[in-house]
């Protein structure tokens, strides 16, 4: 069995649902070390990292990377790439980025975990331009950017032995954006802390970074033309000014809370609200897990986390389009079928994605791959391969 691993990341800044896989992949193989182009986490959000060390890149130490992370894009397929793992059996990338880039040898296999091809480069990149008022000259310099981020995730894209997707509809995008086949494990949910308590009281909640396409603004913007209905918002980022002028007197905005403050309004809401296009989406799960019903834009990866169709099983209710009016029609669905969708039923599915459902199904995976990887290699050895 391997010996030696690598665990390699994109960054760590805050504990999002990326990091929440290091630290299970960390249960799973305690001896692995990790890589991670920077590490700016604050101290008290790596308590789950077991206070393991991380090896960082060149990119740590430039003078505005602390402030200004996602500046050092065009330079991260360089530091990625000099990561020496040349003493490691097995790497596993952990990647929303650039970490499927990291270089490898025949004698070592490298699965990636893809959380999306970057969003950004690809098939949103008419989004974020527009969001970001990127025009002019520094229009120009995005593209081409994007451009030359595109063709070298398109080669990177090519490095792993195995890729593994976090969802049916990241494994399409995989397959449209790199012309690539993965196995879909979905990822780790955290049902023991998220779980069900109190009693239901009269408002709506959501919860996110405040980032262009986390669609915060069209979930207050609803709500500011509802003013009979309230909204409970918790989360911060760089939309938070812009949301803060949308928000109306039945909205409050909290801000960044600890987890206990967010599970403590997610067993206590009359429904979650998730208006994003996301990958995976595991907050909608975080507050099934808490009994909760969710209201979710149904593109992406929600359609396989929430299910929408009557019956006892049902767990929330879709809307099709990221509008005011889509989301209103959903929230008066909602409440016409509210008492048929129970928190029994809501806890029953999330507790499909549970962590050590991914630990199980995630390490049988690996040391599958693992042996299969070394048959070949044996094969090659004896010519017969």
């Amino acid at each position: 069995m391997f010996k030696k691993i690598a665990i390699v990341h994109e960054w760590y800044i805050t504990r999002a649902g990326s990091e929440r896989v290091i630290e299970q992949l960390l249960q799973i193989f305690p001896q692995a070390d990790l890589f991670s182009l920077m590490d700016f986490m604050p101290e008290n959000e790596k308590r789950n990292l077991s206070g393991r060390a991380i090896q960082t890149s060149f990119l740590q130490k430039l003078p505005f990377i602390r402030a200004n992370y996602r500046l050092a894009l065009p330079l991260m397929p360089l530091a990625i790439e000099q990561f020496d793992l040349s003493g490691y059996d097995l790497i596993l990338s952990n990647c929303h980025a650039v970490s499927k880039g990291v270089i490898t040898s025949p004698e070592q296999l490298h699965i990636s975990y893809v959380h999306t091809p970057i969003r950004y480069a690809w098939d949103m990149q008419a989004e974020y331009l527009n969001t970001s008022k990127t025009s002019g000259l520094g229009g120009i310099v995005a593209r081409l950017i994007l451009h030359y981020i595109r063709a070298w995730d398109a080669l990177a894209a090519n490095r792993p032995d195995i890729i593994i997707a976090n969802s049916r509809f990241i494994a399409s995008r995989v397959q449209k954006t790199y012309r690539r086949d993965s196995r879909v494990i979905y990822p780790p949910v955290d049902t023991q802390t998220f779980t069900p308590g109190g009693e239901r009281e009269d408002f709506y909640f959501t919860a996110s970074r405040f980032v262009p396409y986390k669609r915060i603004e069209l979930i207050v913007e609803a709500f500011r033309s509802m003013p009979e209905k309230r909204l409970v918002v918790i989360g911060e980022g760089p939309e938070m000014a812009r949301v803060r002028k949308l928000a109306g007197a039945n909205v409050v905005l909290m801000g960044y809370q600890p987890v206990e403050v967010l599970r403590e309004h997610m067993r206590r809401c009359r429904a979650f609200i998730f208006a994003a296009r996301e990958d995976f989406g595991i907050t909608p799960l975080e507050a099934q897990a808490c009994g909760a019903p969710v209201i979710a834009y149904g593109e992406g990866g929600v359609g396989e986390t929430i299910i929408g169709s009557a019956g006892a099983a049902r767990s929330g209710v879709f809307f099709p389009e990221q509008t005011v009016g889509a989301l209103r029609a959903a929230i008066q669905e909602f409440e016409q079928v509210e008492a048929s969708i129970s928190a029994q039923a809501c806890r029953a599915n999330a507790e499909r994605f549970s962590n050590e459902r991914f630990k199980t199904e995630f390490e049988s995976f690996v040391r599958s791959s693992w042996d299969e990887f070394q048959n070949q290699k044996n094969l090659r050895k004896t010519g017969r391969g």
